[in-house]
């Protein structure tokens, strides 16, 4: 089998090495990039004659899909795979296999850093301080004893909770599904009315499928109390940012920390989010820390052993 690394995930060459020499011992070709390909042309290129390509978050269109006649199986060094021309790996017979749960710890962690940031007003602080100013005005609230309103309670979400509960937090949730561990752990159900509007902070969760693109529009955000912090470390298309930004800036949301947007960073200098008032903004980080990395490394090679041995893992219904 010829497989090949299609751009970088996150980890250090010896590591890449480490799992290539497996597969090379086992008799297959492998080849890899250790640079980011967004030109369709370049990564049909790349994909040339390959049986397994893995990639991690950047576009895998159906011209390139449909480019490769040996193509069986894409592992994705990711949780979604809406970057992946789903419908032509369908009519192909071409399995999907992602990296769920690498970046569970991860992203829950930083959406926690969001909500300490947007209640206690760190960033504020930070400027207020370099400027020669003091602690007045930027005391800001605590987690505790305030609703956290959860909107998708998968692994995320539910990693998510967990670390809010922590905290001293009420955990609401809505969600499609139940989940017993959730209840047990004291989570109330609620619909997504109730959630949006009796949450201190909404935390977003949600896949990004034909169902939630465009999920929390100008009205399910007016559902939000003024004073409340949104949180998107999802998919930036769920949210109808132009309606988030006028929230803000009209004083009917009282703060937003986003790390997902309807584009991968840069962003245009007229986006509106960059411009509204009470927002911290980052740059889709997420998913990444060290350990993220080397989880999602493990799984994604995982991935390509198991299907090769005929037992394949975390396969994605398409």
């Amino acid at each position: 089998m010829k497989i090949k690394l299609l751009e970088p995930i996150g980890v250090p060459a010896e590591t890449i090495e480490e799992y290539a020499r497996k597969l090379t011992e086992m008799g297959h070709e492998f080849e890899w990039f250790d640079t980011v390909a967004t030109d369709p042309k370049e990564l049909a290129v790349r994909s040339a004659g390959s049986d397994i390509v893995m990639i991690a978050n950047h576009p895998y269109p159906e011209s390139v899909i449909l480019s490769d006649q040996d193509l069986k199986m894409i592992s994705v060094a990711f949780t979604g795979i809406d970057h992946v021309a789903a419908e032509a790996c369908r009519e192909k017979g071409i399995m999907i296999c992602n990296a769920a749960g690498y970046s569970n710890q991860t992203v829950a962690e930083l959406v926690i850093g969001l909500a300490v940031s947007g209640l206690r007003n760190i960033r504020k602080a930070d400027i207020q301080l370099r400027k020669g100013g003091t602690s007045a005005g930027i005391g800001g609230r605590e987690i505790c004893g305030r609703t956290v309103g959860i909107i998708g309670l998968g692994r995320i979400g539910l990693m998510t909770a967990k670390l809010f509960l922590a905290f001293g937090a009420r955990v609401i949730a809505y969600g499609r599904s139940r989940s017993e561990e959730a209840e047990k752990m004291g989570i109330t159900y609620c619909s997504l009315e109730e959630v949006l509007a009796e949450s201190d902070i909404v935390s977003l969760h949600l896949p990004l499928n034909g169902e939630t693109r465009g999920f929390l529009n100008a009205d399910r955000i007016a559902l939000m109390k003024r004073d409340a912090v949104f949180i998107n470390c999802a998919r930036g298309p769920i949210v109808d940012n132009q309606a988030l930004a006028d929230a803000l800036n009209e004083g009917r949301l009282g703060y937003a920390c986003i790390d997902v947007y309807d584009m991968e960073p840069p962003l245009p200098e007229d986006y509106p989010l960059l411009s509204a008032k009470n927002t911290l903004l980052t740059p889709h980080q997420a998913f990444i820390s060290e350990e993220s990395m080397l989880r999602r490394a493990e799984i994604v090679f995982e991935n390509v052993f198991a299907w090769l041995e005929g037992k394949p893992q975390n396969v994605c219904k398409i």
